[in-house]
């Protein structure tokens, strides 16, 4: 397997709006695209940091994937995305090495991204994505 490049940094907040000041007021970041993605239930917003991004994650439901991280967890690193060539190939290798996978294939996620997840109980305690350019 090989990847690429660290895609992005994913980080769970309960209100997009007052990070995104945050990194802005603070950090001297610039917010370049927010977006939803309906069916993770999610509001996005991402900043560039070198080759690397921030994604900021806000659940636009309590039962979502992010609320319930944060109802758990609190607000904080949710997830660490990496560059790929192919989503499905390293699914497969990573199945093949007995990890335990969220996605058995590619979906879409923001920025028209594919995208996979490996179960943080085989990574560590650490949720994986796997990324790549999508259409």
């Amino acid at each position: 397997m090989k990847l690429n490049k660290i895609e992005h940094i994913g980080i769970a907040v309960k209100d997009i709006d007052a990070a995104i000041r945050y990194y802005q007021r603070v950090l001297g970041l610039e917010c370049y695209n927010i977006e939803e993605v309906i069916d993770q239930k999610v509001r996005t917003a991402f900043f560039m940091v070198g080759e690397t991004k921030i994604e900021l994650l806000e659940s636009l439901e309590d039962d979502g994937p992010i609320g319930k991280f944060i109802e758990k967890k609190g607000e904080g690193v949710h997830h660490i995305a990496f560059a790929v060539d192919s989503v499905a190939d390293s699914l497969k290798e990573a199945d093949e090495k007995g990890i335990q996978l969220i996605d058995k294939a590619p979906r879409k996620g923001a920025e028209k991204m594919n995208i996979a997840f490996l179960h943080p109980k085989s990574t560590f305690g650490v949720l994986t994505e796997f990324c790549e350019e999508g259409e």
